[in-house]
């Protein structure tokens, strides 16, 4: 995707400060955080949202996961955070190259 946000940030193109990065994902700190710790891990490959997982890609979710598991234990937050993904403008994302916003550091509030 050429003109994919995310994209230029896993190419270099734009700086970022990144937290992790294999063959599969990229994690980089986020430029607006929303709690002491966030950062958000992308896939390398471009997927606009969760809406195009499937079963052929799915793997790379499960990736992603473990590699927010070993980065929680790392970091020292592994006993409690929070992982988001928006799916679509109407949830609010505003890249669409899908992304979770992994999110600690203080208490988070409940979505009662």
């Amino acid at each position: 995707m050429n003109d994919c946000l995310f994209c230029k940030i896993i190419a270099g193109e734009i700086p970022s400060k990144k937290v992790y990065e294999d063959e599969l994902c990229y994690a980089f700190y986020d430029i607006s955080p929303l709690a002491p710790t966030h950062f958000l891990v992308v896939p390398k490959g471009h997927l606009a949202s969760a809406a195009e997982i499937t079963a052929e890609n799915a793997a790379v979710v499960g990736h992603i996961y473990a590699v927010i598991a070993k980065l929680a234990k790392e970091l020292g937050f592994a006993d409690g955070f929070r992982v988001v993904t928006n799916c679509g403008a109407a949830a609010g994302q505003t890249v669409h190259h899908l992304h979770f916003h992994v999110l600690a550091g203080t208490t988070l509030g409940s979505f009662n």
